[in-house]
């Protein structure tokens, strides 16, 4: 498939170098406003029946049982008098108790979701055998990726669609903003892609990266969406099975009102000690949380960015983002955009679901510093949504949505301000405990809370065998979890601090740019792990010399002392991939996508796509698609198409 020059006027060489495109069809993409929306011309017609009253029992019970916890608390404190240090307690105890709890009933009603078999009864795909009928763009926006392993993704999802026999429905586009010199190193290596896969694949790269990836995929729409019924948007270590993209857009086809749908991804391919720990976390207890999601959200669902299928049209209609008035971190362009796309959708009557459907897989960061990062810009995405409350149209569920966003980044600031709260209490004179303990149930409550999810995922793993053998067998879930529950109780400290740091750093005006992701490490220097968490060790040191000070009632603030001191530590042993291999062998943090029982996997077939991946990663040559000319000839071609000019045409005015 040669580049085609009907989309670019006159282009010189070097654009050609970096442009292989279809005839452009733009589509308008109006900026949305915040305080007018107009007439909604369709009702939903895919929202679950009764989801009015499983939302009003959730809530219900939530408010009830949290009203009652803050009230039992009030009344311990109120025996003797209160004290500042006691209001505090209270004030800060009595939020996080009702976060806490909403959290475990949506594991509880995920659990039982997934115990009757209907997880994914809500909304339901067309069976395989159906043929997608519109036309679908798969879009993969990449930043300075590894070259390499991004195209051996795209290969592999481009012959799984093959596979389907629907090929003809689905397109490749390759959407990059990376810098001039890895730009020409992309379409280098376009050219051996194509030769491998029997699907379209074309290349953009921006000269300018306006607006980070929402800019990217918007002016992918105002170019070429118009020639397009379906977006797929995929990040560059999204993994997707054939069969599954295919039923999305069927479902699309199907259901004219429905505007996106949004699978759960399984990270996959970890290596390194933290990820894969943090994989084998989210295959046992992501599926009770994320059918809990499914239960009470409806079609009134959220969008992750990723993994997903959008219909153009409602998306070009509705999702215009406006900058936000002011400088980074709160105003400038909107970065977690599109939790604001799935409630813009929403509020011109399009719907929203989230499915439980196999074969939807990315990759988790290898390091716990990796993780931070990470956060770092989801923290600040996040606290932007504390502006965009008011938007005017919004279903209440999308505005609680926003609002569940924006706490959860707040969540750990107030459990350290918890924490310090409850040390002036102790040292200021009025005794190590409250005037009167709190009632045992709300205690034993709080237990459950904390550890409830977790047995319950244990028990549903256990309860099916081939489930539990894909995860290791019972003995490696029972080790894998003896393992994971400590280990999660030592950063937990080591994430409040964390989150605490990078929260009000935000919050005085910090922001948290947007670098390339490491996705792949050989492990961390211990220098880096140390510079890193050196705040966290201070506040350990701190923390210790406190427990120390007060006795035996403050022993629990001893544990998590030694998660803070010991962080530079925890993060240099979590980073390195020997010791995950090594848990591995030994069947501890097993995964369905990796256990293989006669070289195949036992999970479904949509499942392999994963195995496919990592046998091709394992016999790919060393740079196969990235063998690309000799460094100073690569210098000069950047410099040359730094200088010239881009020809497709670029969005203004939202930008």
């Amino acid at each position: 498939m040669t580049p085609t020059k009907t989309s670019i006027e006159q282009p010189t060489k070097m654009d050609e170098v970096f442009f292989s495109l279809p005839p452009r069809i733009p589509i308008a993409m109006p900026i949305q406003s915040w305080d007018k929306v107009g007439p909604i011309t369709q009702k939903p017609k895919t929202s679950p029946p009764g989801i009015g009253n499983r939302r009003g029992l959730l809530f219900g019970i939530t408010i009830i049982v949290a009203i009652a916890a803050a009230a039992d608390v009030w009344l311990a404190e109120a025996v003797q008098g209160i004290s500042f240090s006691e209001i505090l307690i209270f004030l800060l105890f009595s939020p996080l108790f009702a976060w806490l709890f909403f959290g475990f009933m949506g594991a509880l009603i995920g659990f039982i979701q997934l115990v009757r078999g209907r997880a994914s009864a809500d909304y339901q795909m067309p069976p395989a055998s159906v043929a997608p009928r519109g036309k679908t763009a798969i879009l993969m926006p990449i930043y300075n990726e590894d070259v390499d392993m991004v195209y051996l993704r795209i290969k592999v999802i481009a012959q799984s669609i093959a596979k389907t026999g629907f090929g003809k429905h689905f397109e490749f586009f390759i959407l990059s903003d990376s810098n001039p010199a890895n730009g020409l190193i992309e379409f280098a290596a376009l050219k051996r892609l194509k030769e491998e896969v029997d699907l379209p694949v074309w290349y953009r790269r921006r000269e300018k990266n306006i607006a980070r990836k929402p800019g990217n995929i918007a002016d992918w729409i105002h170019n070429f969406g118009g020639g397009y019924d379906y977006m797929l948007i995929l990040d560059a270590d999204s993994l997707m099975a054939g069969q599954t993209i295919t039923r999305m857009a069927a479902s699309l086809d199907r259901d004219k009102g429905l505007a996106l749908l949004q699978t759960v991804p399984m990270p996959v391919n970890g290596q390194t000690f933290f990820a894969r720990w943090q994989q084998f976390s989210a295959r046992l207890y992501g599926p009770l949380a994320s059918a809990g999601l499914i239960w009470w959200s409806g079609s009134e669902a959220s969008f992750w960015g990723h993994n997903a299928i959008v219909r153009v049209k409602a998306f070009a209609e509705s999702c215009g983002l406006p900058k936000l008035s002011g400088k980074e971190p709160f105003g400038g362009n909107i970065m977690s955009h599109d939790v604001v796309e799935a409630t813009l959708l929403r509020r011109k009557g399009w719907t929203v679901h989230t499915i439980m459907a196999e074969g939807s897989y990315e990759e988790y960061p290898p390091t716990l510093i990796d993780g931070a990062i990470r956060d770092r810009r989801w923290c600040q995405g996040n606290l932007q949504h504390t502006r965009l409350l008011g938007i005017k149209g919004l279903h209440w569920v999308n505005r609680l949505q926003l609002l569940i966003g924006v706490t959860s980044y707040a969540t750990s600031t107030v459990w350290l301000f918890l924490l310090i709260a409850t040390l002036m209490h102790h040292f200021g004179g009025t005794g190590a405990n409250l005037s009167l303990s709190p009632s045992p149930w709300l205690l034993i409550l709080t237990v459950i809370c904390l550890f409830g999810a977790k047995i319950l995922a244990v028990i549903w793993a256990v309860m099916d065998r081939r489930r539990s053998k894909a995860l290791g067998g019972v003995s490696g879930i029972l080790a894998s979890v003896v393992i994971e529950i400590p280990l999660s109780a030592f950063i937990a400290p080591m994430l409040m601090v964390t989150q605490t740091i990078t929260f009000i750093d935000i919050i005085r005006g910090r922001p948290s740019g947007w670098n390339t992701q490491r996705r792949e490490v050989d492990g961390i220097d211990f220098s880096e792990a140390f510079n890193h968490y050196r705040p966290h060790m201070i506040v350990g040191v701190i923390f210790a010399l406190l427990a120390l000070i007060g006795g035996g009632s403050l022993t629990w603030l001893l544990m998590v002392a030694i998660g803070l001191i010991l962080a530079p530590a925890i993060a240099y042993i979590t980073s390195c991939p020997a010791m995950g291999r090594a848990l591995a062998g030994t069947g501890i943090f097993i995964t369905p996508e990796e256990h293989r029982q006669d070289g195949t996997l036992e999970a479904s077939t949509a499942s392999g796509i994963v195995h496919i991946a990592l046998k091709e990663a394992a016999t790919m040559p060393l740079h196969a698609y990235s063998n690309v000319p000799k460094k100073s000839q690569l210098s000069t071609a950047a410099a040359m198409v730094t200088s010239s000019t881009t020809k497709v045409v670029p969005i203004t005015g939202q930008n």
